[in-house]
């Protein structure tokens, strides 16, 4: 795990590879809806790239993590399929759904059935590198999705400039990002952590959250801000020195949310001392979630160091499969 996450600036680099050379079977038409189906490791692109298209796109851009899809999905609408293995049950099953519906696919695997069918239905399908967990795949898919806006029309090519810079920043801090994981992985070993961060970045805090479920083997929760002032905060009532809060900001938060969290964090406070605020570097949307991702990556794999635990055994996920498959 520790080579892919090192490589993650590479994966970026070819993703935008691929995604420049890859050429549309599907006209460049604007749908009149998107909707993006996929989970866990495959899924978690969608999030993150539905919190930057929020304020960007003309159309609704939905993300389905179930076997179904939306009742309004139609001819009218792209269906995004998105799964690295290919093999996904639910996404294989939203899929055949798109397919009834006549809506419009385009799929981002490396391979499996979803490619098999593709080939067979003569869809879209841009295939990525294989062999590897989905969770380390992110780069891969979230810069495919951008693509794949970017051919209907959707969205300028500017992010291209922003991911090479993100590329570059990760080169420059990566020494400088691994100290800082590994000191936070000495400090939070034994803690249950929950991560906090604005609304435009709630897709960010789930695959933290992820990564220390799958990587660390710890649970986790997530929560976004204004949404979690208006419930959760309430929880915030005993003490307890076993919870840590990482608190993920960027200098251009929105400027109530960093009134919000600077409340937030007196108030948290009173309750546990391990509340860290994480800030970003970089000067764009693009180059800031990189930067946490990648961040975050290294935290989850020392955590794993620190607790003796394989990160890359995933045998409960493995069990579950097999469970399904006799059913």
């Amino acid at each position: 795990m520790k080579e892919l996450i090192a490589a993650f600036g590479g994966q970026l680099e070819q993703a935008l590879e691929i995604g420049q050379n890859y050429s549309f079977i599907t006209g460049p038409e604007a749908p009149a809806h998107i909707v993006l189906t996929g989970l866990g490791g495959s899924g978690i692109g969608g999030s993150i790239v539905q919190n930057y298209v929020a304020d960007k796109l003309k159309v609704p851009f939905v993300v389905n993590k179930d076997y179904g899809l939306p009742a309004f999905v139609s001819s009218a609408s792209l269906v995004i399929v998105c799964s690295y293995s290919g093999n996904t049950e639910e996404t294989i099953a939203a899929m055949k759904q798109a397919l009834k519906v006549k809506a419009k696919i385009v799929c981002i695997t490396s391979g499996g059935q979803i490619a098999e069918l593709a080939r067979r239905k003569n869809l879209d399908c841009i295939l990525l590198p294989g062999g590897m967990p989905p969770r380390s795949c992110v780069g891969y898919s979230i810069v495919e999705i951008l693509f794949v806006l970017k051919h209907f029309g959707l969205l300028r090519t500017r992010f291209v400039q922003e991911i090479q810079a993100s590329i570059a920043l990760l080169q420059r801090e990566e020494k400088a990002i691994q100290k800082k994981a590994q000191s936070l992985a000495s400090k939070l070993k034994d803690k249950r952590l929950i991560i906090y961060a604005a609304q435009n970045f709630e897709g960010l805090a789930i695959r933290i959250r992820q990564q220390i479920n799958e990587n660390s083997k710890m649970l986790a929760w997530h929560g976004a801000i204004p949404e979690m002032n208006h419930n959760e905060l309430v929880g915030w009532c005993e003490k307890n020195d076993n919870l840590a809060v990482l608190l993920i900001r960027n200098e251009d938060d929105f400027e109530r949310v960093q009134t919000r969290m600077e409340i937030n964090k007196k108030i948290i406070r009173k309750y546990t001392p391990h509340v860290i605020e994480l800030y970003s570097k970089g000067e764009s949307y693009w180059e800031r979630l990189f930067y946490f991702i990648h961040l975050t990556d290294w935290l989850s794999v020392y955590l794993a160091d620190e607790r003796g635990v394989d990160a890359m055994e995933v045998k409960v996920i493995d069990h579950l499969k097999a469970s399904l498959a006799k059913v």
